[in-house]
């Protein structure tokens, strides 16, 4: 994909797999909701999360979007980015990170819905992505004859 498409395909996208390193070397795998801010990929999360522990040992990180039929080759498209992660414990930022996603996912907030992300958000960090390598792939721009 295009930048451009890489891009539009992440502001599109719903789920953001984040793998991080635990301490035995093994891979940590999750889902996440995110946001781009800054063209980076943002998510927040529990400060004592495993995820966020490995990442204050050690902040690389691997995230992976996908869309597609798995039952369908062509239709598989998706972006990897392989960087590194910097936790963010400032209350403004993390308050605002979660209303982004919030508003994101759930529609427009309401002083219900920013008070439950106030409430939510004080044992939560924030996590900003910083792509050392982006690849991406869309299936459905390979010719017929494969």
């Amino acid at each position: 994909m295009a930048p451009t498409e890489v891009e539009a395909f992440l502001a599109e996208a719903r789920t953001l797999q984040v793998a991080t390193i635990n301490p035995d070397g093994t891979p940590h795998l999750v889902a996440m909701w995110y946001v781009l801010r800054d063209g980076k990929l943002a998510f927040w999360t529990y400060g004592r999360s495993q995820k966020v522990q490995n990442l204050r040992r050690d902040p690389r990180i691997s995230c992976m979007v996908e869309d597609g039929n798995p039952g369908d080759y062509g239709s598989l498209r998706g972006v990897s980015v392989k960087g590194t992660a910097e936790v963010v414990e400032d209350r403004e930022v993390v308050l605002q990170l979660g209303q982004d996603i919030a508003s994101r996912y759930f529609g427009g907030l309401d002083e219900a819905a920013r008070a439950g992300v106030a409430q939510t958000g004080a044992k939560r960090v924030a996590v900003i992505v910083t792509a050392d390598r982006i690849v991406s792939w869309d299936h459905r721009k390979l010719s017929p004859a494969g």
